[in-house]
């Protein structure tokens, strides 16, 4: 089941859902829109390889903004820090930015209950598209679970992307054993 704008607030009057910072205008009637961080992040490398660390460099949007093209993939982040402890989130990009061509995850629209930190979005364009920080980008809808949680996501040791972090995070693929 989808939480309504209601449910949203009363869990986050709980503690069950943190959103920081909060601005009761992006509440829409299910979801809760975030908006585009003013950091973006490129692969260093050409070619990536899922068994090492590939590196990544880190800019800032200027105010100006910047254009994305569709010769290249880029992380971003969202402005906002968030927490989830009863809900598994999903976040799923705007209409408007979709019709901008612009595709803000590639696999990783979900996260898990117990997931607290800024969102790393998985950025790619159809041609090219000025981007600006601060503009509404996705939206988080959260879905109630049903059951105990053995392992929340910010308790596991095993957890890759717990380290809280206001810039985009490189794949740590390479952190898996295969």
């Amino acid at each position: 089941m989808i939480l309504t704008d209601k449910e949203i607030l009363s869990h986050i009057e709980k503690g069950l859902i943190k959103i920081e910072p909060f601005d009761l205008s992006c509440l829409g009637t299910n979801s809760y829109d975030v908006h585009l961080g003013k950091t973006l992040a490129v692969y260093d490398d050409e070619i990536l390889d899922a068994k090492a660390h590939n590196k990544i460099k880190t800019f800032e949007i200027p105010e100006e903004g910047y254009v994305l093209t569709p010769a290249k993939f880029y992380l971003g982040v969202t402005a906002e820090y968030t927490e989830t402890h009863a809900h598994v989130p999903f976040l799923e990009g705007k209409s408007s930015v979709g019709r901008l061509g612009i595709d803000i995850h590639a696999t990783a629209g979900k996260g898990d209950v117990g997931f607290c930190n800024h969102w790393t979005l998985e950025i790619s364009v159809k041609q090219p598209v000025r981007v600006y920080a601060g503009m509404p980008v996705g939206q988080l809808i959260y879905f109630e679970v049903k059951g105990d949680i053995q392992n929340m996501y910010n308790k596991k040791s095993n957890a890759k992307y717990n380290d809280k972090k206001s810039i985009p995070v490189e794949s740590m693929m390479f952190k898996n054993k295969f």
